[in-house]
C-alpha cells in the first residue's frame, strides 16, 4: 500500500484551493468528486468549504427509509 503525503496548505495556495473547490461544489459537484479532481482529501476539502462559508448541502440518497407507510 503506497501513501503519498503533500505539504500544508497555507496562504496563498490554501485561498486559491479553498475558493476553487467552493466553485466546483456550488457548481454541483460532490464533496467527494471535487475532493478527487482537486488532489485533496474529503476531510480538507470539506474544511475549506466550511471556512469559505459555502452553505454545505444535506446527504442525498436512500438512507434506509421506507415509503408507502
Amino acid at each position: 500500500m503506497s501513501t503519498t503525503t503533500r505539504s500544508r496548505l497555507t496562504g496563498t495556495e490554501r485561498a486559491e484551493a479553498a475558493a476553487r473547490v467552493s466553485q466546483d461544489y456550488t457548481a454541483g459537484s460532490s464533496i467527494r468528486a471535487t475532493a478527487e479532481s482537486a488532489g485533496l482529501s474529503y476531510g480538507t476539502t470539506r474544511k475549506l468549504l466550511l471556512e469559505t462559508g459555502t452553505v454545505l448541502r444535506s446527504r442525498g440518497g436512500n438512507r434506509g427509509r421506507k415509503t408507502g407507510r
